[in-house]
Parts: C-alpha cells; sequence; structure tokens
C-alpha cells in the first residue's frame, strides 16, 4: 500500500459518498438551501455508486486482490466519516470539497497506478 493509492481510493470514496449524500432531500437542503430536483436525483445516485465502483476499481488496480479490497474498506470508513462530519458541522463546505476531490483524484492517479 501506497499513500497515493490509498489518497486515490479515499478521495473516489468521499466524492461517491458527497454525491449520495446530496441525492438525500435532508442533506440537499442543508447544502444548497433548496430540495433536490427529482431529475437529480437519480444523476446524484447514479455518480455515487460509480464513484464507490472506481475506488474499489483503484483499491484493487493499486494493492491487488490480497489487500485491495482491505484498502478499499479502510477508505470506505474514512471518507465516510468525513462526510458525515462536513455536513453536520459545515454542510456548505461538502460541495466545494466533494468537487474539489475529483480533480485531487485525477492528479493521484498517476502517482498511485504500479508501473
Amino acid at each position: 500500500m501506497t499513500v497515493p493509492a490509498l489518497a486515490l481510493s479515499l478521495l473516489l470514496a468521499f466524492s461517491g459518498f458527497s454525491a449520495l449524500a446530496l441525492s438525500l432531500e435532508r442533506h440537499h437542503r442543508a447544502v444548497f438551501r433548496s430540495p433536490v430536483p427529482r431529475s437529480r436525483r437519480g444523476g446524484l445516485r447514479a455518480v455515487g455508486s460509480a464513484g464507490l465502483a472506481l475506488s474499489f476499481a483503484a483499491a484493487v488496480a493499486c494493492a491487488g486482490w490480497s489487500f485491495g479490497p482491505v484498502q478499499w474498506v479502510g477508505s470506505l470508513t474514512g471518507s465516510a466519516l468525513a462526510v458525515v462530519g462536513l455536513i453536520a458541522y459545515r454542510p456548505t463546505w461538502l460541495r466545494t470539497a466533494a468537487l474539489a476531490a475529483l480533480p485531487l483524484a485525477a492528479l493521484t492517479l498517476p502517482l498511485a497506478l504500479p508501473g
């Protein structure tokens, strides 16, 4: 396990959990001060699920099948705690943090993938 590989998995999971949280009425209202449109709800759920799937794929690609799923579960735990903390204390920061996580994940991708 390398630090860039863990960061990549963590950032992708954070973006996925953020999108899934924003697909819920209560959290969307806390962040955007408006109800979630019905047309956006499905898209946020799809993006959130894709983010979690990409996080799993990144963990397995970087650490292999022997340790990748374990690293992924750790990334899920850390990113879920970060999303919950932001929603509870600074909900308006969630939008910025989730959008910043994607370019950071793209920057860590070349560093994380083996050889």
